[in-house]
């Protein structure tokens, strides 16, 4: 198949340095066929020029102009589907299935945009006419929102799509009249490519300017620096660890002039489980154990903590769910460094002597992460604040406290996070209403009798949480309303 390895600088292929890599196919445990260059500092700046460049026509463009862009955006995706599909399984291990939903998650993601861009809900337009009667006399003014400038997204490691090239951090910026730099993520350079073409396509048909839309290739930290330290870009989009949120954080406020990174980082997802005689123990474990082996466990909103209190009936729930997990298979993990960071992660917290295991079923293919349960008692996990951090992968610790008092104590003591769910809340319960008032404080989107994972791209969800889990609470990564992320508002005053 046809992949050359380039850089996409607006519509041109580049390829300017010698440093390559290759995508590494999990399944067949050995790397894909294809060469991929690295960005040099020569081929960033010519990025970042034509970006500037593209900034001044496309910010200008008619909004409902930009929506044709991204409808034709989705019909080059639609004619290059079946080798973006084939190209994303051999780069990430992820089934058909998802990699089929995945695709139609990512045009539903352009299709709302374009939709709010036709129907004129973006830009919104507060006007206040003039009043020469009153003393001061009043000017005219009309507050609307336009775009900061040219934004660098940062692929995402466990979604190849949706939250990488044409993911939604990107389409949002294009939305607000963005251009976009995408630094694609080296475990799926291929598919990146791909739909890097698609964007490339939709652009040259629909008459956007040259640059609107860049894709770098890099396999280590140089190339996303380098964007982010450059004084032409103006805000940065990225899905993925604590440690490099943070790192990119620091970059961009240390910069002469700072942006804005809106990360959406690291979660344990919290579930607050109370049942009692009458729950449905068997369904609630069910859906649980989905939620936490699903993909093995590579989503942001996987619950990798459970708060139960001491009872007979959380004993029954606890027995129930490790007998789900007991049944799971392990599965492929996106890549073989994933794979040994999640294995090195439970080897970790098996030296805590406190902490009970209970594995899934375990087969000899390599790449492949075995589901593992675990159990602690509430008053040692307190002691180890390191328990709190997120293992990426199919993994979920359940803490049993003694009283409502100590899960609520141990609950505050948490960090932000994406998401909390409550099992058989109480709403006459005082105690259950502080810990859902707590709840707010720190996450973006609480849960009733239901799981984390499965995030509605509506107008009404919000993917977000306190720190470290986003690096605001107060915007969206999901849903069309991230558009608020790469735009800002602006004044005319007495303008005709």
């Amino acid at each position: 198949m046809k992949i050359s390895g380039a850089n996409f600088i607006g519509s041109t292929l580049s390829i300017k340095g010698s440093s390559s890599f290759k995508t590494f196919n999990p399944v067949l445990n050995q790397e894909n066929e294809w060469d991929f260059f690295q960005a040099t500092k020569e081929e960033v700046d010519e990025a970042v020029c034509k970006a500037q460049t593209a900034f001044f026509a496309f910010s200008r463009i008619d909004p409902k102009k930009r929506a044709i862009f991204l409808n034709e955006i989705i019909h080059q995706l639609e004619l290059s589907k079946a080798l973006i599909l084939e190209v994303y399984q051999l780069e990430s291990a992820l089934p058909l299935s998802r990699a089929l939903a995945e695709f139609q998650r990512t045009v539903q993601q352009l299709s709302n945009f374009s939709a709010i861009l036709t129907e004129g809900k973006w830009p919104s337009v507060n006007y206040e006419p003039a009043d020469i009667s009153r003393i001061p006399i009043k000017q005219s003014l009309r507050k609307t929102q336009i775009g900061i400038g040219p934004v660098v997204v940062f692929g995402a490691s466990n979604f190849p799509l949706a939250y990488s090239t044409i993911g939604g951090d990107s389409v949002a910026a294009l939305a607000a009249g963005c251009p976009v730099i995408v630094k694609s993520h080296p475990m799926h350079a291929g598919t990146g490519e791909l739909v890097s073409k698609a964007v490339v396509n939709a652009a040259s048909i629909s008459a956007m300017p040259d640059g609107v839309f860049s894709n770098l290739n890099a396999i280590d930290f140089q190339v996303g620096q380098q964007l982010v330290e450059h004084e032409g870009i103006a805000a940065v989009g990225f899905t993925g660890s604590i440690k490099g949120g943070v790192a990119l954080m620091k970059r961009a406020f240390s910069r002469k002039n700072p942006i804005p990174v809106f990360a959406e980082m690291g979660s344990v997802n919290p579930l607050l489980v109370f049942p009692k005689i009458d729950s449905d123990l068997s369904l609630w474990a069910s859906k649980i154990a989905v939620s936490i082996t699903n993909n093995s466990g590579q989503f942001c909103t996987k619950p990798g903590l459970i708060f139960c209190l001491k009872s007979p009936t959380s004993e029954d729930f606890f027995s129930t769910l490790k007998q789900q997990i007991s049944s799971v298979n392990s599965a492929y993990m996106v890549s073989p460094i994933i794979c040994s960071n999640y294995n090195l992660r439970i080897e970790e917290l098996k030296k805590f002597e406190e902490i009970e295991f209970h594995e899934g079923i375990i087969n000899e293919l390599p790449n492949t992460a075995r589901p593992v349960l675990a159990r602690i008692d509430g008053k040692e996990f307190v002691k180890h604040p390191a328990l709190q951090q997120e293992v990426f992968g199919p993994f979920s610790l359940v803490v049993f406290f003694d009283s409502m008092d100590d899960l609520v104590n141990a609950y505050s003591a948490l960090e932000g996070q994406l998401t909390t769910s409550f099992f058989g809340i109480n709403d006459n319960d005082l105690a259950h209403e502080k810990l859902v008032f707590l709840a707010t404080q720190k996450a973006g989107r609480i849960i009733f009798d239901e799981v984390p994972t499965g995030v509605e791209i509506s107008s009404a969800m919000h993917h977000s949480g306190a720190f470290p889990a986003s690096s605001d609470i107060r915007f969206t990564a999901v849903g069309v309303n991230s558009i608020d992320r790469f735009s800002r508002p602006i004044v005319y005053q007495n303008k005709q």
